[in-house]
């Protein structure tokens, strides 16, 4: 874990944020107090920025995730019979 003051991090950003994404926590301090940190992202996160925003919303409960009714889902009848559909196909190749 490595601590760096504001003023620093402000000028070597990139620099701490590839130490973050490489698993490393780093303090962030103002005026030798610790103010933050930064660090790689939680396993549970996205790699997505949606996905993650979405996440973290229903994390912090501000959103309620769908729930899927039991069961599979329902059946649509089939356009055509199988038949139909196949004799169509022919009449297309032997068009071309």
């Amino acid at each position: 874990m490595r601590s760096v003051d504001l003023k620093t991090l402000k000028n070597k950003l990139s620099e701490y944020v590839r130490l973050a994404a490489s698993g490393e926590t780093v303090l962030i301090s103002d005026r030798d107090r610790v103010v933050a940190e930064l660090g790689p992202p939680r396993d549970t996160r996205s790699a997505m920025l949606p996905d993650s925003v979405l996440a973290d919303a229903v994390r912090r409960g501000l959103v309620t995730p769908a729930t899927l009714p039991p069961g599979p889902p329902p059946r649509s009848p089939p356009v055509a019979p199988l038949r139909e559909i196949v004799a169509e196909l022919a009449r297309d190749r032997a068009e071309r």
